[in-house]
Parts: C-alpha cells; structure tokens; sequence
C-alpha cells in the first residue's frame, strides 16, 4: 500500500503555474535540487528528513517532499513550496517509519507543477519505490523510449501526469523483470538501469526495507555519506550531515550504489568513476560550510577573492560583498588587496520565493525589497563590489544604480567566476546561450552595460586553482564549452522534452514515440 498526499492551500493559476514568480533581475544560477535519505530504526526519520532538507533548502525552493516506510508500505507528502511551507508537525507526525527519502526541487526537465514534485513514486512487482533525484540528464528520449516499452504493470502507467526525466529512471527501476520475466529486486534493476542513464545524477531512493544511493559515473554533483549512533545518512552535501548529527563518513563515489537494511551497508559499482565535479559547486551552489572532495567550499571562495585581487587591482576606499553570495569572495579580495572590508547593503533574509504578486511600483523597485544600500558607510566611496557570477547583468545593473543614487563616487564590479558563456545540461538552469551577457560583448561593453566604472573576472585557471581540485577532474563547461560527455541534438534536450501531449492524457514516455 501507499499513499502521496498533496497539502492544501497552493491554487495554481490558469496556465497551471503557481504565482511564486521571483521578481524581475532577481534570478540568478538555480541548482536542479537537493537530495537527503536516512536509514535509522528508532529515530524520527520524518524529522531528520526535515531537517536535512531545511539544510538543503538553497539547492531548490519549488517543492519538497518526504518519503517515508514503515517496512510494509511507503507514504509520499510533497507539494509546491518551501520545506517550511509543506511541512507541519502533523504531516510530519503522519510519516512514521524507518526509512525517509527527501527531495527539494528546482526544475531543470518538467515544469514547476505538484505531478512534478519529488519524490517519485511507483508501484514494482514486489511492493514499491520512492525516488529523489539532483541534477539532470541528458538521454532522456532514450530513457522514454524503453519506458514506452515496459508492459503495461512493470513500473508504467498510463496517463502520468509527471513530465521530469526522473520520473522515468523511477519507472524503469520499477519494471525490470529478469528473461523468464520474473520481476527483479530494486536493487537488480538499478545495477541494469543506472548504466544506461547518461547525465548528472545523485539519486536517493528506497523500497520498503532499503535505502540506496547512487551517484553518476563522473560525480557532476555532489552526495555524501554520514553516520548516525543508530543508522546512515546520505545527502548532497556535509553540511546537512552536520544540521541532523550525523558524522561524515565519505563521498559516495561516481560510478557507485550504496544499499543500506537490517544487514548493514554494502556497496558495488555500476560503472568506472571518471570524476568530473562541478566547479559551479564551489563557486555559488553549495552551501558555504559544506566540504566537496575534500575542499571546503568557503575556502575556496576566499582564494578566489584573493587570486582575483592581484589578477584584477583597484584603486579604492571599500570592499562590499553582495550578499550572501559574494561575501567569501570579498573577504578574500579585502585580504590581498589592503583595502578595507565593509557591509555596504543590507540583505533582508526573508525576502525568497513569493505566491504574492508585487505591485508595478514594487516591480520597478525590483531589487530593493532583496538589497538596500547602507548610505552612510558607501556615500563618496570608491566601491570594489565582490559578486560570484553574472549571469544575464539585471541584477548587478540594478545594484550599480541604487549604488550611485546612494552616493558612491566610484563602482568596480569584480567576478569571482569567469564569464559565463554556455548553457549547463547538468542541473543548472542558466538563461539560453543568446540571453547569457558574456555572448557577443566584451569584458568593457558589459561593464558599460551595467553602469559600472569598470568590470574584471578571475581567470578560469584561477578559479579552478582555488578549489586545489585538478582542471581534468572538474567540469567548466558553462565557462569553456567542454562538456564532459557528448550531447545528443538539441531537439532531444530541453526542459519541456516530455510536456508534448499531456494535455491529451497520453504518457509522457509514450509522447516521444509518436510520429
């Protein structure tokens, strides 16, 4: 038996989105999702699954949602929002059992809808299977396609209102039976299936008994393993390990899955690791506090503060970080520049994702209800404004404006990451390759556009030097265009793939083999 359970009080509007639009110029780098599982007989795993996700919150605000068995069925509650809006203590309090798989979404395949939110979940032969998955494939037509020829029972269904690739690498799990076809174990069907998924993936997934985890051959994204007194953990990053009380164990390697049941944990390999973490990871995505092969994350901003001092020095009178993003990388600019460090704008930290539309005179604000300047410490300064990346210029054009009428003299934009010219098929959802700035202008043509007395970036060496991690060993693609695996043709990418002819109830697998 199981049960998903949507939370009341989200109504979509007409063209099924729900009004939790950010504003104008506030949209920057989103990352696919955050990921979090916990095998603990005894414990409250609903509540550390909560938790773990609060953790993870900055990697998705779109939906969350906990799965939770009790060794004889699985209950799914998910829906639209924040963690902090899906979850009660009464839903929580519901989900009683040994075993949780929590998932937070930001989208990169499928739209922003509640038949979208993770986990995933499927009926198998043998019980079920619930799924969370970070980051984004890049085979997902082919992956349809052998959906599509599941037999009706193993693991598709008709009419699935779902339109995400992980919903797919659900329902092959679930209908993989062996040449007699006798169904397979969960854990038989993920040493078959992970193989042939081609991509970024860290999965965490569960049947009724076990917690597994899987990471893709190359380690574009991050997951980790941890220890509590009375059980595992997995999570995409340490420092979730560190907000539930679990000890860091180790990464889970590319190329491996991880079972965890009443025996204990076991490992094997699906394929070799051919590590190709993402260096965006250190730049922006993860959390400051969490460690990545072995790096940690804050560090390595700073250094990357530092190496763009004396790539790119200033005259000036204070370093401003914009907030919280840029702050690492300012601290270290302030360090190895000499010139001092300052808070020049104020972040109001509750200002995220909202389901009330702003009026056009919060509209052309835009950006003052995230920032406001701190006119006393910034008027006739000289102002070195630290920032992690530059995406489409919107909000650094905004933040140049509201910098001048607050009365600095002088605003040099410094970028802790180098331009951003190519679009991530790995679970980060930048702007189209035509909309990135850094296409078709020069370093001066956007400092012009921006407003701004001038603009310099580290130097891609600089920035990979800074994460002490080896150039083969990281994937730079959204700054060089070398993409670690070869991309199928355009049509087959996208995050509307799987959106055609769900409007006519047809399965989403079954949309791509239509002629």
């Amino acid at each position: 038996m199981a049960g998903t359970c949507p939370r009341l009080g989200d109504v979509p509007r007409g063209d099924g989105r729900l009004n939790h639009d950010l504003l104008p110029g506030e949209k920057g780098p989103q990352d696919a999702c955050g990921v979090f599982g916990v095998w603990a007989p005894g414990e409250e795993v609903s509540k550390l699954t909560y938790f773990g996700l609060y953790a993870l919150q900055h990697r998705g605000q779109e939906s969350a949602g906990i799965a939770v068995s009790n060794g004889s069925q699985i209950l799914v509650f998910k829906d639209m929002g924040l963690v902090s809006q899906v979850f009660d203590e009464t839903s929580l309090g519901s989900l009683q059992g040994h075993i949780a798989v929590g998932h937070a979404r930001y989208s990169t395949t499928g739209a922003s809808v509640w038949e979208n939110a993770q986990p995933t979940f499927r009926a198998t032969a043998n019980g079920s299977i619930a799924l969370g998955h970070n980051g984004n494939l890049v085979n997902t037509a082919e992956l349809a396609e052998l959906v599509a020829a599941l037999p009706q029972g193993n693991g598709r269904a008709t009419k699935v209102a779902a339109t995400n690739d992980t919903d797919l690498v659900t329902a092959l799990l679930a209908g993989q039976v062996d040449e007699d076809g006798r169904p397979l174990s969960v854990e038989q069907a993920a040493t078959r299936i992970l193989p042939k998924v081609k991509g970024a993936f860290s999965l965490v997934f569960m049947d009724e008994h076990t917690l597994y985890a899987a990471r893709d051959t190359q380690g574009i994204r991050p997951l980790v393993l941890g220890r509590l007194e009375r059980g595992w953990v997995v999570a995409s990053e340490s420092a979730a390990l560190d907000i539930v009380g679990a000890s860091f164990v180790r990464e889970i390697e590319p190329g491996e899955l991880v079972a965890i049941d009443e025996k204990g944990l076991r490992t094997s390999r699906f394929a070799e690791a051919t590590p190709k973490g993402c260096v965006f990871e250190y730049v922006y995505l993860a959390r400051p506090d969490t460690d990545i092969a072995g790096r940690n994350v804050y560090l390595s901003r700073v250094e990357m503060g530092r190496r763009l001092a004396k790539e790119a020095p200033v005259d000036a009178d204070l370093v401003i970080p914009t907030p919280e993003s840029g702050t690492p990388a300012a601290v270290g600019y302030a360090e190895a520049s000499g010139i001092p460090y300052g808070s020049g704008l104020v972040k109001n930290s509750y200002v995220g994702r909202t389901f009330i539309q702003p009026s056009q005179t919060i509209r052309q604000l835009g950006i003052r209800l995230k920032l406001n300047p701190l006119k006393e410490v910034i008027r006739g300064k000289r102002l070195v404004v630290v920032d992690d990346s530059i995406v489409r210029g919107n909000t650094q054009r905004a933040l140049v404006r509201m910098l001048r009428e607050a009365g600095a003299a002088e605003v040099h934009i410094r970028i802790s990451s180098p331009p951003v010219k190519w679009p991530c098929f790995f679970g980060i959802d930048f702007a189209t390759r035509a909309e990135l700035i850094a296409n078709g202008m020069t370093v001066d043509e956007i400092g012009k556009s921006l407003g701004a007395d001038s603009l310099a970036y580290i130097s891609l060496d600089a920035m990979v030097e800074a994460t002490t991690i080896a150039k083969p060993d990281l994937c730079r693609a959204c700054f060089d265009g070398e993409y670690p695996m070869e991309l199928p043709d355009p049509e087959l990418l996208g995050k509307q793939l799987l959106e055609t002819e769900l409007a006519g109830g047809h399965d989403a697998a079954d949309a791509l083999r239509r002629p």
